[in-house]
């Protein structure tokens, strides 16, 4: 499966998302500036998580508008499989990819702690979270990919993950890149991912 990482000004989760799609896959990912206009030929496009330039004025806001989000949003267009990560999902909804908007916080504050998330298959893992604004809403029913087993941050039915009508596109709030080595919480995160995009070693 080869993957390529979008990285913004300020992404601070790109080298541990690198490591952890090439124990994922077993092929290192390419690394995509958001400048670029051109996409390389890819199974997956991920959004890391960090803090990208302009979340000063509305996480993502500003990075949703970066040239490489045209050639993302016609890879969503053809099918492509897109995943964003925290930041990422905040660019994926400002940039219309996903429905929906990520809020502060119900405590306005910074959270950073492993959590317990469900898939809607039924699935529990224990995942790291580090956000302020993860809050999700959206005024129209969504495909919910993850929830939180309690109310973590505000967001609406305990949300913490949702898909595009396509099913192609995913943002998610936990960090799977951050619960995979031995020394994390857990390595939930590889076990997300493969089922996610149905690898197996």
């Amino acid at each position: 499966m080869k993957t390529a990482i979008i990285i913004f000004p300020g992404s601070n989760c790109d080298q541990e998302t690198e490591k952890f799609l090439y124990e994922c896959t077993g092929v290192r990912p390419m690394m995509v500036w958001h400048k670029e206009a051109v996409l390389p030929d890819a199974d997956l496009y991920v959004l890391p998580g960090g803090f990208s330039y302009g979340d000063n004025l509305r996480a993502g806001a500003i990075s949703a508008h970066s040239p490489i989000l045209k050639a993302i949003k016609r890879a969503a267009d053809e099918g492509r499989q897109i995943l964003g990560i925290c930041n990422g999902f905040q660019i994926l909804c400002e940039a219309g990819l996903l429905p929906g908007t990520l809020l502060p916080n119900k405590s306005q504050n910074f959270i950073c702690k492993p959590v317990k998330i469900e898939s809607q298959g039924g699935h529990n893992y224990t995942i790291p979270i580090a956000h302020k604004e993860g809050n999700y809403y959206s005024p129209s029913i969504v495909n919910v990919a993850f929830t939180y087993t309690e109310d973590i941050n505000g967001s609406m039915g305990n949300i913490a993950g949702v898909y595009n009508n396509q099913l192609n596109v995913l943002g998610m709030m936990p960090h799977p890149e951050r619960a995979f080595e031995s020394f994390h919480c857990s390595q939930d995160g590889i076990t997300i991912f493969k089922t996610l995009f149905n690898l197996h070693k």
